[in-house]
């Protein structure tokens, strides 16, 4: 069951957005592109072909409304990396705990840190997917439909504007 932490068309674009980036990457694996979501719809920046893009958006909207919710959790999205860094952090804080004022006592307490942060990583990776499935996306579009796509360009980068509604 969804958390409500988003917006729903927030949560939705996001999916959309993720979606497309995983097709576009099916089909060109080095591909390096990035992606923001809000509530009119998502951005896509990076060197893509206009119409793969377009073919891209057109695949992710059929299949996520065919059921493909996997397409909606994406293994770069910024939310795997907040919640690692922000378990790490948390980690590192309980790690330092009582270890005094002195810079003697915190570096002997680095080697604790370090396993504690490491081990807070590995465990930490299925959090990521799991906020995004339950609190960041929604692969469910529910009538949300893309109306266009418009190409920008900001410093030699390309930059695509994908416009939703519901």
């Amino acid at each position: 069951m969804p958390i409500p932490f988003l917006p729903s068309n927030v949560r939705r674009n996001h999916a959309l957005e993720h979606a497309t980036l995983q097709i576009l990457g099916e089909k060109n694996p080095r591909l390096r592109l990035a992606g923001y979501s809000d509530s009119l719809g998502f951005w896509i920046i990076g060197k893509v072909d206009f119409d793969d893009l377009q073919e891209a958006i057109y695949q992710a909207e059929t299949r996520l409304n065919q059921g493909e919710s996997h397409l909606a959790i994406h293994p770069n999205c910024g939310t795997n990396f907040a919640a690692s860094g922000l378990i790490a952090a948390l980690a590192a804080f309980l790690g330092m705990l009582g270890s005094g004022n002195s810079a003697r006592s915190r570096w002997e307490r680095l080697p604790l840190v370090a396993v504690l942060v490491t081990l807070s990583l590995i465990l930490s990776r299925p959090l990521g997917p799991w906020l995004q499935a339950v609190a960041t996306t929604d692969a469910r579009l529910n009538g949300l439909h893309v109306m266009g796509v418009d190409r920008f360009e900001r410093r030699g980068i390309p930059l695509y504007r994908v416009h939703t509604r519901s």
